[in-house]
This record gives structure tokens, sequence and C-alpha cells, in this order.
């Protein structure tokens, strides 16, 4: 079993792990059209220019030449702290076999020797078994939230780790004065935007009390969330991309 980073002649094996994968873990949850549509939509033309993306990594696990599963994670923040996972899927022909946990101590390997101290995970709070993966690598639910698919509402959930140290220690806000006051901002809570990443910001160095969201490409805080979760800023017109409702991992 040989764990790498992925190249363009991964893709094809890429997108038949995501697609069984898929099927396997969310069948009872999805229509299986969203699930091909969604795989089209994420594994097509642009999955090329990821794989040259200094800010994402794919890794694929081989076995006989074969791919059997794959991690995709991309790092985001400020000198790029924060390492969001947001795939890790195993073939259902060779899931319980211990190859989700070889590869996610890989991927985290991986992102810390790029320098992130901060790792997050998302899945469907329909996948209890991913959520349950999460947290028994020592993962800490800490959100969640809702995401449309396929014109539906979906619950998420997001958990975080803290690698290589005892407690779940937040990273240092960064402070900003506006023409409404202090405005903390988080570059260690990201989401992944059409230009730039979207920082979560507070009014409070606690991080008790959400102030919105502080854009990573024009550093505008005019930045707007519409009842469906989609979220813009009204400067520069960078918009955050769906979410990758991620994981079936095990």
């Amino acid at each position: 079993m040989d764990i790498r980073e992925a190249t363009t002649a991964d893709i094809d094996g890429i997108r038949d792990v995501a697609h069984d994968s898929l099927v396997a873990s969310y069948a009872h949850a999805l229509d299986e059209t969203v699930i091909e549509n969604s795989v089209d939509e994420w594994y097509g033309d642009d999955i090329a220019a990821e794989l040259d993306d200094e800010n994402a990594l794919y890794l694929v696990c081989e076995d006989d030449e074969d791919i059997v599963a794959f991690s995709q994670s991309y790092l985001s923040g400020e000198g790029g702290v924060t390492g969001q996972i947001s795939w890790l899927h195993v073939h259902p022909d060779h899931r319980d076999s211990g190859i989700g946990a070889r590869l996610l101590t890989r991927t985290e390997e991986a992102l810390v020797d790029r320098g992130v101290t901060h790792l997050t995970g998302k899945v469907l709070a329909v996948n209890e078994p991913g959520a349950e993966f999460y947290d028994h690598h020592g993962y800490e639910e800490v959100e969640g939230r809702q995401i449309e698919l396929g014109g539906e509402q979906y619950d998420e959930r997001v958990f975080a780790k803290y690698p290589g140290t005892d407690g779940e220690v937040a990273a240092p806000l960064d402070t900003y004065t506006i023409e409404r006051g202090t405005v903390y901002v988080a570059f260690d809570e990201s989401d992944r935007g059409s230009k730039a990443p979207f920082y979560a910001s507070y009014i409070d160095e606690n991080r008790t009390e959400r102030y919105g969201y502080f854009c990573g490409n024009c550093e505008s805080f005019e930045v707007t969330m519409d009842s469906m979760g989609r979220v813009l800023c009204n400067e520069c017109e960078n918009k955050r991309r769906p979410s990758r409702w991620d994981s079936a991992y095990l």
C-alpha cells in the first residue's frame, strides 16, 4: 500500500473512488443524480489545475496500481496556518482495513510539514460514521451550519484539531479598526472563496460574538450572507464556493 501525492494520471481513479464512496455513504440521504452531478462538477476540468495549486494537497492511496482512497485538503489563513480536510474517501471495497486512519495520519503530517497549526474537517450530519471518525482521531466538534445541495438544506458538522498540543488553544486574533469600532479577525477560521478565502470576524477577543466575515481578496468587511448561506463580498464580488460536503472515510 503506497500513499503519495496525486498526479494528473490519478484523476480518473480519484473520480471513481469519489463516486463509489459517496454512493455508499450518502445514498440513504441524497439522490444519486445529485452525487453524480457533484462528482462531475468537483472533479471535472478544474481538478488538474488544483493538483498544481500550492495551497491544495491531494494524497492518494494506491494498492496494486489501483487508487483505493484519497484525501483532498487546502491551506488557508494568513501564512497557511489552517489545513482544511475537505474530503477523505475510501472505496467501499477497501473499508474496515485501517486505510482511512493511515491516510488521515499521512494527510495531517503533510499539512503540518507545510506550516499548518490548525486542522479542520467537515461532514454532513447524516454521515454519522464520518463524525465518529473525526472524534476517534482527536478532533473536537466546534460548530455547525446549513448548506444547500440539490435545492435542499442539510446540516453540516465542523471538527477541529490543533496537532502537537495538549489542548485546543485558539490562535491569536488580528485587530482591525473600522468605522463601527474594533473587529477581530480569525485567520485560522476560513471558508474558501472564488478569489480568496473568507475569514471569520468577531467583536471580542474571546470569539464569543461573531461580527461577520473578512474578505481575504480585498480586505473588506462589506460581506453579506443570504438566507441560503451564500457569502458575497460587496466590494470585489468574491463568493464562497459551494461546500464540498465531505466524507466517507473508514
